[in-house]
């Protein structure tokens, strides 16, 4: 069992940054690979970043702006997020992968309560 709390959400200008953080809880947080996904009112569930055994995925519109990390001493997990966009504006939710495919939100079956991120142009 694993519980995820992310925060560092806010209202930010275009341009700006902000870093997000995901808090776990429970033993076996370390073997989990884990996501961040995003979702805007009336659209699926959008991958942003996934990290696995120290590897690193993003979706192609946050590629060169956006870092994920994790730091498995203090159960906790990062987005870094530069260079930010109106259309980055979204609720931002850490998860946590027991499928096959880091993309797919069906594959993650741990997910925090979400942190809004707001982007002003």
């Amino acid at each position: 069992q694993v519980q995820l709390v992310e925060s560092g959400g806010g209202l930010v200008q275009a341009g700006g940054s902000l870093r997000l953080s995901c808090a776990a809880s429970g033993r076996t947080f370390s073997s989990y690979p884990m996501g961040w996904f995003r979702q805007t009112p009336g659209k699926e569930r959008e991958f942003v970043a996934a990290w696995s055994g120290g590897s690193t995925r993003y979706a192609d519109s946050v590629k060169g702006r956006f870092t994920i990390s994790r730091d498995n001493a203090k159960n906790t997990v990062y987005l870094q997020m530069n260079g930010l966009k109106s259309e980055d504006t979204a609720v931002y939710y850490c998860a946590a992968r027991n499928g096959n495919y880091y993309f797919r939100s069906s594959d993650y079956h741990y997910w925090g309560q979400g942190t809004q991120v707001t982007v002003s142009s």
